[in-house]
């Protein structure tokens, strides 16, 4: 009898303790963000007012005893606010963290980390551009809306911390000089839009097809140059129909195919009405496409049929920044597009392999190597690839390079800044030197004021010793991605957008016969 009982004290004491776990949780299965201590502030911005997050019920341990009878917590299973939603893979490295359609996000605000900190230095380093504020700075163009501030006796300069809402990039000093100028922010309000989805939307974690490029091109095929729809189906690129896909893969691609668009036989470029190439361009041009399109030889593999091969042509790409880290595929195009020939592409500036340490650490000097190049000797079967860590005149100097010959050497300056009051002297001492070689220099601009400046520089200091081979204009296969200047958000570019050439003058002498 007393065995019973025991029992069923036992039973009641179950009973309250399912009541009691029972009660507990019913209270905590849903709570509000502002309520849940384990939640951020920043997480809570996610989140409207009436979002409720849902926790898991606690579960009791299996065990009859009362003192095993503790409640085992489970961690918080969080929602996804919408758009930000993602899937493990496998491996757990590709996560989609943005969706399609929701890439526009305000850079303090942003989901990402990068972001975030760009927002942060735009902040710290740009100014405000009403025209109220006095300058910071000589205006570089007319445009510049640093021209309409006053010299003195406006308001002292202030720091960028208000972001428009409608493109989410911090513009003005605070709100009221945003609506005061807003009419000039229009100009520009909708390139920063697209600017900040396209940034987002490298780092959403989507898979990128458009960065799937094609290998070598077949003899039957010809590459049509006319413009980037044309190029990307004639090198049988995979079909790119969205707009964001083209911008990001012809920020890359821009590079190569520039090059190539000057020196290649079906170049859009010709000396007919508005082709822009001059009678002198022609004849440089015409040298280095003697070397590129080789007459068929009748080659094979047989030991009767080994034909001589011409040395590489050797492209120097002097000043080399960004364009010094892209994926060596991106720079296989080139040589793809000239399939008997092969290249040497030698990239020099100091800033060269900047941010690519552990990539490749820079080498010892030493007898051997005494400027410390890096050579890529094996990029693909027709390209070799050398980086140099310093400035072209002291390689030109110690003669490293030459003899150099028109038929096989071209230099190549992406965005030089020749004429630019910052880094103009810093080329004062190697133009003289390029002239002298007499082989084809292709430049390109940010801008069109950028790219004309830099040739009215060119003309002021080498005077009439300077051929004009290709005329300063658009250039075809500029990038159709814009850039943004993290120092003035005011100040948006396409790199490569435009493109001239010119070399050292030629003279020609001619027989005089006196009677």
């Amino acid at each position: 009898m007393r065995s019973l009982r025991k029992l069923d004290a036992i039973c009641e004491q179950c009973l309250a303790s399912i009541r009691k776990s029972s009660w507990q949780t019913s209270r905590r299965r849903t709570v509000s963000c502002s309520q849940s201590p384990s939640i951020s502030r920043h997480n809570a911005r996610l989140f409207s007012s009436n979002t409720r997050i849902s926790f898991p019920q606690t579960r009791n341990a299996s065990s009859l005893s009362s003192e095993q009878r503790q409640p085992i917590e489970e961690p918080p299973q969080v929602a996804s606010p919408p758009g930000l939603e993602y899937s493990d893979s496998p491996s757990g490295s590709n996560r989609l963290l943005l969706q399609p359609d929701n890439l526009f996000h305000s850079f303090t605000r942003s989901p990402l980390p990068d972001i975030r900190r760009r927002a942060a230095f735009i902040k710290q380093h740009a100014f405000c551009p009403h025209p109220s504020h006095s300058k910071t700075r000589q205006p570089i163009n007319p445009d510049d809306p640093e021209s309409r501030k006053p010299t003195s006796g406006g308001q002292p300069p202030a720091h960028v911390r208000f972001e428009c809402p409608d493109c989410g990039i911090p513009v003005a000093c605070s709100e009221e000089h945003w609506a005061d100028d807003y009419e000039a922010h229009l100009e520009i309000c909708d390139t920063l839009r697209e600017i900040n989805e396209d940034d987002h939307d490298l780092r959403s974690g989507r898979v990128f097809t458009e960065f799937e490029y094609p290998g070598g091109q077949m003899d039957e095929a010809m590459v049509n140059m006319t413009n980037w729809d044309t190029f990307l189906y004639t090198r049988d690129f995979r079909a790119i129909n969205d707009p964001r896909s083209m911008r990001q893969v012809t920020r890359m691609l821009t590079y190569p195919t520039t090059i190539a668009s000057v020196i290649h036989e079906l170049s859009p470029y010709n000396i007919r009405s508005g082709g822009r190439l001059t009678t002198e361009g022609l004849k440089s041009m015409s040298a280095l496409r003697y070397t590129l399109h080789p007459p068929r030889s009748g080659a094979g593999i047989g030991i009767k049929d080994l034909r001589l091969r011409p040395p590489p042509v050797r492209i120097f790409v002097l000043g080399a920044r960004a364009e010094s880290s892209l994926p060596r595929d991106v720079w296989l195009q080139l040589a793809y597009m000239f399939g008997r020939s092969s290249f040497h592409l030698i990239l020099v500036g100091p800033e060269a392999m900047l941010g690519r340490d552990a990539e490749f650490p820079l080498p010892p000097r030493t007898a051997t190597n005494p400027f410390g190049a890096i050579v890529e000797d094996r990029v693909g079967p027709n390209m070799k690839i050398s980086t140099y860590v310093e400035y072209w005149h002291t390689l030109h100097q110690a003669n490293v390079f030459q003899p150099f010959d028109p038929y096989f050497d071209a230099f190549v300056l992406f965005h030089p800044g020749l004429g630019h009051p910052a880094s103009s002297h810093e080329w004062a001492e190697t133009l003289p030197l390029l002239l002298e070689t007499k082989v084809p220099i292709i430049a390109t601009g940010y801008t069109e004021w950028d790219m004309r400046r830099d040739w009215k520089w060119v003309e002021a200091q080498m005077g009439g010793e300077v051929d004009l081979l290709l005329e300063p204009g658009e250039n075809r296969f500029r990038s159709l991605r814009w850039d943004l200047n993290d120092f003035d958000p005011q100040d948006v570019s396409s790199g490569n957008w435009g493109v001239f050439a010119f070399r050292g003058k030629r003279y020609e002498a001619e027989a005089k016969y006196t009677t």
